[in-house]
């Protein structure tokens, strides 16, 4: 018996807003090459991603397709929701191969079941559609007329259901054990190396009720002069006196995804440092107090700006965007960001993670929270203190 995240229900009224918004587009076939998708709409889940791997999602059958490597259709029989012939594996002998490619293969099968002249909707910024696998997918289907689907299935993603929320719950106290870990293990001496293993363990066991999964972002601790630099990753290097370190952690539950960042301080805090904090939680208390059913993106970045610009500082990026099921690289959805220009308004069941990272000339502070919408307000999923962590 198949142990499904969610009830079929789940997924049959996520095909319904997918193929509602297909309709609306004039598309009669969607290929879904992102990861997270192809997931959110069958369940399935395995490590099968470096080799092409696509989700079919034709307007009128009731069930999608799932086509990936013949050894990992297995793997689908064993967590996909879908009926067993609608996992549907490539052969062996188009795996690597310089005369051939998985994309030929899916190609023809989709021309062999009567979809070959369709109006094709497909994800053209995937992370893993290849540049070949794309043109050997076109030139295996020349009567398809294609039209970018870039992001449908994402804008569904955006507005949680209730069960995704208990996941997002569950995913957030495993973030707040990795940080607690993070503040216990970190010390002057102790090598970064060591630090993520054990913050990692309590990633993936931080919870007697429930496992934990591999983080699509890896943690990142940035120590001192790393701290200038958001996405430095770790080594050998020790901690040092007097270092302030930057952790931006998450956790995960069924693929579900909760970030949590903050700042710990070793040694006496420089004034500069406990300044910039100062001024980064009242900017994420302004943050807060905008986020609310219909209010848009830009207005929450404007909050935070107008707080922090009063304290003379200035962020250039974005200070959040929407999160929930992920895979590598990214866990972020990529539609909501909270950034000057962006007029999506927010809706009850939008989750987003607002990271208020300051990196400075040769040091850096991070301070986040994984915020749900609600229908009157918003709700923090992540409570950890937010002041820096000093440890003398």
């Amino acid at each position: 018996m198949i142990e499904l995240p969610f009830a079929r229900a789940e997924y049959q009224q996520r095909l319904h807003k997918i193929r509602s918004e297909m309709a609306k587009r004039g598309l009669e076939l969607l290929i879904v090459n992102d990861v997270a998708n192809q997931h959110y709409i069958t369940a399935y889940d395995g490590w099968s991603f470096y080799t092409p791997q696509v989700v079919l999602v034709p307007i009128e059958e009731a069930e999608p397709v799932w086509i990936g490597r013949a050894m990992d259709a297995a793997g689908g029989l064993l967590t996909a929701w879908i009926k067993p012939e609608n996992v549907v594996g490539f052969p062996e002998d188009h795996v690597q191969r310089a005369d051939r490619h998985p994309m030929d293969w899916i190609a023809n099968w989709i021309v062999a079941k009567g979809w070959g002249n369709r109006h094709i909707g497909i994800e053209l910024e995937a992370y893993y559609l290849s540049p070949k696998g794309h043109a050997r997918l076109v030139a295996g289907l020349p009567n398809a007329k294609w039209h970018d689907a870039d992001l449908l299935v994402n804008w569904i993603r955006a507005v949680k259901s209730a069960p995704e929320i208990a996941y997002l719950r569950k995913a957030s106290t495993l973030a707040e054990a990795a940080v607690a870990r993070a503040f216990e293990v970190i010390a002057p001496g102790v090598r970064e190396c060591d630090a993520i293993a054990s913050i990692q363990a309590a990633q993936i066991a931080g919870s007697s009720d429930f496992a934990g999964d591999i983080t699509a972002l890896p943690p990142t601790i940035l120590g001192g002069e790393n701290a200038s630099a958001p996405h430095i990753m770790w080594s050998d290097r020790r901690f040092g006196d007097n270092q302030t370190i930057a952790l931006e952690l998450a956790g995960v539950c069924r693929r579900y995804a909760a970030g949590l960042a903050r700042t710990m301080q070793l040694g006496k805090t420089p004034t500069r440092v406990s300044d910039t904090a100062k001024a980064v939680i009242e900017g994420m208390d302004a943050v807060l107090d905008a986020v609310r059913p219909g209010t848009s993106a830009e207005a929450v970045e404007a909050a935070w700006r107008k707080v922090i610009e009063r304290h003379g500082l200035k962020k250039e990026s974005r200070i959040g965007y929407s999160i929930g099921v992920a895979y590598p690289p990214d866990w972020g959805e990529h539609t909501i960001s909270l950034r000057p220009g962006d007029k999506t308004v927010l809706t009850p069941g939008n989750v987003v993670h607002s990271i208020l990272g300051m990196w400075m000339d040769g040091w850096g502070i991070e301070i986040s929270e994984t915020i749900l919408v609600t229908e009157t307000g918003h709700e923090t999923l992540t409570r950890f203190p937010r002041e820096i962590h000093v440890k003398s």
